[in-house]
């Protein structure tokens, strides 16, 4: 095709189905489980990620010229920009108030999933310089796709540093975030990470835990074969009770979460707490990854003092110690985790947009933009709850 080397095909498909489980995980790797082909089959076959949602499946397949698949992306036709927290609200409504039609456009994402992962996911086995040569013809693949539908723009959410690298060579404007992201240097145990803080932030957590406990909260942490179809019914409740309040669409479909149960197990920490009469109350859940643990989504019935705290950020820093796991990715937002031992880490975005006259100024905002992050995680790190910063 023109926008791939010769040697090279590229397909889409509108159903991940539609690709063999082993040709898509050769590509995704182990490390990060939401680029899984099971993950991504939870979300279509659930209804959560469909053309019903405004996430129509538009999945890119590189292939040689035997038919071998080489790279894939994971791509979705959106008509709104819901779930996908890099936002770009703004440009829609510019666009549209100047006379363009925004929507639909095309998204390289993990839906509902601010967890940076690889894009251009390129075959494991191949060589350095054949995983680079697959990236790039990935990379500019996706904007022939979207010159084919005829879009406003295609937009590459938490990819990895290379990748975003890559895009940048491509064409694609280059934005950056932030998030928060606890790093496991080896600690012995939860108290030997509570060692390493600032006496003010240790006492902090430790009263924080106290607290919990004596409330008569039981906190359990379940994986595998030992969570229950009961237990995804009681995190379902919890997750749709804490959507109502917070942003009013619960995104995810009861059955995801039983799919995950089913065919990722082995990949799923859920946490759950009861209250003294044995009623479960609230949850956390996260996906484990070869070396990360990535907080996801967090539902409550009832509000308990710093439970939220305890489910989503100690027991996941308590059970990544105990793994031996590297680094705990504790999701998009919030500040308050600088204080629980979560440091800022950039985050990446690129975009490509086919009017200039809507392109132009928004490479403008994203280069202050990034200036801007930079000072920001800046201005974060001097506040660091670790001692070498106290």
């Amino acid at each position: 095709m023109p926008d791939t080397p010769d040697r090279h095909s590229l397909r889409v498909v509108s159903d991940i189905s539609e690709i063999a489980p082993g040709d898509w995980d050769r590509c995704a790797g182990t490390a990060n489980p939401f680029v899984r082909h099971a993950f991504l089959r939870a979300l279509e076959n659930s209804g959560s990620a469909d053309g019903e949602t405004g996430w129509l499946p538009q999945h890119a397949v590189l292939q040689d010229a035997r038919g071998a698949v080489l790279a894939v992306a994971p791509l979705y036709l959106k008509s709104h920009s819901f779930g996908e927290y890099v936002f770009d609200w703004a440009w829609a409504d510019a666009y549209e108030r100047a006379g363009g039609r925004y929507y639909p456009k095309l998204q390289a994402a993990v839906p509902f999933t601010p967890v940076t992962g690889p894009r251009l996911l390129a075959r494991g086995d191949l060589d350095p310089d054949a995983q680079a040569e697959a990236r790039t013809a990935l990379a500019r693949g996706l904007i022939g796709i979207a010159e084919r539908h005829g879009v406003s723009s295609l937009h590459v959410t938490f990819p990895e540093a290379h990748e975003w690298d890559v895009l940048g060579r491509c064409g694609y404007l280059q934005r950056t975030g932030l998030q928060f992201r606890l790093d496991n240097p080896g600690y012995d145990d939860f108290a030997d990470f509570l060692a390493a803080l600032a006496s003010r932030k240790r006492k902090q957590i430790r009263r924080e835990r106290r607290e919990v406990a004596e409330q008569g909260i039981r906190v359990h942490r379940l994986i595998g074969s030992d969570i229950a179809a009961r237990h995804w019914d009681a995190f379902y409740a919890f997750y749709c009770a804490t959507a109502d309040k917070r942003w009013g669409v619960p995104y995810l479909a009861r059955d995801f979460f039983h799919q995950i149960g089913e065919t990722m197990s082995e990949r799923v920490l859920l946490v759950l707490a009861e209250d003294p009469q044995g009623r479960p109350v609230a949850g956390a859940l996260n996906l484990i990854g070869d070396d990360t643990l990535y907080g996801r989504n967090w539902g409550a019935a009832e509000d308990h003092a710093f439970l939220h705290f305890e489910a989503c950020y100690y027991q996941a820093i308590e059970f990544a110690i105990e793994r031996g796991l590297s680094r705990v990715e504790a999701g998009a937002q919030g500040e308050h985790k600088l204080q629980r031992g979560y440091l800022p880490v950039t985050t990446y975005s690129a975009h490509w947009i086919a009017d200039p006259g809507l392109s132009d100024p928004v490479a403008d905002f994203v280069q202050r933009e990034r200036r801007a992050v930079a000072e920001h995680i800046a201005e974060l790190n001097a506040h660091s709850p670790y001692k070498q910063h106290g």
